[in-house]
């Protein structure tokens, strides 16, 4: 059947991202990697491209483990002994001893009762929130939350759906108040660290506030926290935002994809919480799971991160991330404070950023530039992330490349 119609619609809506600068860059595709060597971490080259060996600055492989030896020979061993995929959704056949092994260890490592596996984060938010809100719940939920949240809150039909100004406590207290006049049931959910910025959560202020109104709902005020950009990349032992904060959501949300180094998400919670989802959970019910050597090699990445190597990599993150933060503010850019790998370098202007962009890629140089609508309007930046394969040289060599490229133009 033809579909013409529809076609040039589409194009016409592609046709309109193009004229306000929104639509994405055609995506590059890495063919190889170069392992590192001589004080340089690792180098990539991209299809189209030629022999240019770049520095990816836009990974959130934040320690690393993708490239490490050990996990890549754990997975190839694991996939011999388990084969490829799962076989099938996991109440059916497709629960694998790896599969539980994980979720233990992922229980122990973030001290809770209980841990369930998704496909990935983004599914994990989406099969969690929906299943929790009724037509006499409250969600609250900062203006500068992932999409995976926002998604979420869609998907669900709440009582009352609140947003408050970006890390705005008093605004947040404020909709909690409104939120008791009606409502039975409240959530608060919050990104741990916000992708967009590197900065974080105040959650243990969240927390008190969560407390102080805890009574104030016959069902409960409790917080989901998407911390996905924080474990295994932030915190002394890389526990993220809570380890941060020293203080504890009530469900957590994790991945298995970015600090890890492996596939797929994960939530965290007391054990009711955790066997509910299980039951009704359409996105954990009905979607395979990761596959079982993946399962088996996340395993050993949590130990490994729970260990003396996994402190010296979170170490050497932090010093990787505040020597480019330092370098930054000595060329007069604007940035972010925290400790975070994600160094955002604030912009404020859509042409700047994609000239600067392109600057990079031609100095062999990977980074992100992010417009609006993925930030507001005004907050245009490049968002680079630093990874503990990152040497001091490589942190000089994007600095260098910055240093080179004029802002006044």
């Amino acid at each position: 059947m033809p579909h013409d119609r529809l076609q040039q619609q589409l194009l016409a809506e592609l046709g309109k991202l193009d004229a306000e600068g929104r639509r994405k860059a055609r995506e590059s595709a890495i063919g190889a990697v170069i392992a590192a060597r001589a004080g340089r971490g690792p180098r990539f080259l991209l299809e189209g491209e030629g022999e240019t060996q770049f520095l990816r600055m836009n990974s959130n492989n934040y320690l690393g483990l993708s490239l490490r030896r050990e996990l890549i020979a754990a997975e190839d061993d694991q996939v011999q002994r388990f084969g490829t995929g799962p076989g099938a959704v996991r109440f059916i056949s497709g629960t694998w001893v790896p599969h539980l092994k994980l979720e233990r260890s992922l229980a122990a490592f973030h001290r809770r009762e209980a841990a369930i596996l998704f496909s990935s984060a983004y599914g994990a938010m989406m099969g969690l929130l929906p299943q929790l809100i009724t037509a006499e719940t409250a969600i609250i939920s900062d203006e500068l939350n992932h999409s995976c949240i926002i998604n979420a809150i869609r998907l669900a039909r709440p009582g009352l759906r609140a947003i408050y100004r970006h890390l705005d406590l008093a605004e947040l207290e404020a909709r909690l108040t409104e939120a008791a006049k009606t409502c039975r049931r409240a959530i608060i959910v919050t990104d741990g660290v916000f992708s967009m910025r590197g900065d974080h959560a105040p959650l243990a202020k969240i927390e008190a506030l969560a407390r102080q109104y805890d009574s104030a709902f016959p069902e409960n005020l409790f917080v989901v926290v998407d911390d996905s950009h924080g474990v295994a990349a932030f915190g002394a032992t890389g526990r993220g935002t809570e380890e941060q904060e020293g203080a504890r959501a009530d469900i957590l949300v994790g991945t298995l994809g970015k600090g890890f180094g492996v596939n797929g998400g994960y939530v965290v919670a007391g054990r009711a919480i955790i066997d509910y989802l299980r039951e009704i959970s359409p996105f954990y019910v009905y979607s395979n799971p990761i596959a079982p050597g993946e399962a088996a090699t996340a395993a050993r990445a949590v130990a490994m991160v729970d260990s003396s190597l996994g402190q010296d990599l979170l170490r050497h993150l932090r010093a990787m991330a505040a020597r480019f933060r330092a370098g930054l503010t000595a060329l007069g850019l604007e940035t972010i404070a925290g400790e975070h790998p994600i160094v955002p370098l604030m912009l404020r202007d859509s042409q700047r950023t994609a000239a600067l962009v392109r600057h990079l890629r031609q100095s062999g140089i990977l980074a992100t530039g992010l417009n609006y609508p993925v930030v507001p309007h005004g907050d245009e930046e490049i968002r680079f992330q630093i990874c503990a394969d990152h040497t001091p040289a490589d942190i000089d060599e994007a600095l260098e490349a910055l240093r080179n490229f004029d802002f006044r133009a």
